[in-house]
């Protein structure tokens, strides 16, 4: 009789096993958990509509939260007109907040056109603010002529100011060449200003090749500067051998320097084996060295 009931109750179909009433009931009880976690809750909904969110349902919002939203509607849409970013709606501003928006929009209009910024509209500005505006742009102009960057009209720039650019370019220009930048134009070159660089030139090869650099070219190189650079390079190698780099030519060595590195690295040696740190090479050690040695710091 419960099984019939059950079935007639809920749902035995044709082609479906009736539901058990356990799990039924399970089910169910699950039910609400599923509808609030699909619909936001009240404090998120209010939080949504203030911020303007698509995720807004203005439908569920009280009286007093549609007061609240309608309010943060007025300032989004007022802080909107006054950056002149974002959606704006002019008819829904006060007559204060409209004056304001005038101000705030032309103070912006100056501000750019005098950084020589999009947009600007020049027929809105005073004639105080136009010549402002024009002073600013000579001073831009200026700068780019002197810098080498960006459109330069030589022409509309001064006799004394021409002569500025003149002047910053050639200095610029021996710079570069001074540099050894590839962009060096020595064909404009002063007499002076080539013998400057050709010194600079030399000099920065001297140095390339005492520190064994790559763009050293030894063929530049006259025999005081040759000897001064074998100096260095044997200096540098001792120093690497010394330190146990890996960069150290051992058959660039002297015979004192090889003595010298001997009996440092026989020092290193013996250091090691007595205080058991590092490698250690007992074969390498004097009898008196291997006897100054404790039984528990000599190795088997």
């Amino acid at each position: 009789m419960t099984d019939f009931v059950s079935s007639r109750r809920f749902g035995a179909f044709e082609g479906f096993a009736p539901m058990p009433v356990v799990w039924l009931a399970c089910w169910l009880s699950l039910l609400p958990g599923f509808v609030l976690a699909a619909t936001p809750d009240a404090a998120s909904n209010l939080a949504a509509c203030k911020n303007g969110w698509t995720t807004c349902e203005r439908s569920r919002l009280t009286p007093s939260e549609e007061t609240e939203v309608a309010a943060a509607d007025r300032a989004r849409n007022f802080a909107n007109c006054s950056r002149g970013a974002g959606r704006c709606d002019q008819t829904g501003l006060s007559e204060t907040e409209a004056i304001a928006v005038a101000i705030a929009g032309y103070a912006r209009n100056v501000s750019d056109c005098e950084a020589g910024l999009e947009p600007c509209d020049r027929s809105r500005l005073t004639r105080s603010e136009a010549r402002q505006v024009a002073v600013g742009e000579r001073q831009r102009m200026l700068s780019r002529c002197k810098d080498g960057i960006g459109p330069c009209d030589v022409s509309k720039l001064t006799e004394s100011e021409r002569a500025d650019v003149a002047l910053v370019q050639r200095q610029r220009l021996v710079s570069r060449c001074k540099d050894g930048f590839a962009t060096c134009e020595s064909t404009e070159l002063t007499g002076r200003e080539a013998k400057e660089i050709a010194a600079a030139d030399r000099e920065r090869n001297l140095s390339n090749c005492r520190n064994g650099w790559d763009a050293c070219d030894r063929s530049k190189l006259d025999p005081r500067e040759a000897a001064e650079v074998a100096v260095a390079v044997l200096s540098r190698n001792l120093a690497d051998c010394t330190d146990s780099r890996d960069t150290c030519v051992h058959s660039m060595l002297t015979a004192a320097e090889t003595q010298t590195f001997a009996r440092a690295e026989r020092a290193r040696n013996y250091t090691a084996c007595l205080n058991r740190r590092g490698y250690c090479d007992p074969s390498r050690l004097t009898p008196a060295e291997a006897a100054s040695i404790p039984p528990e710091g000599r190795q088997n």
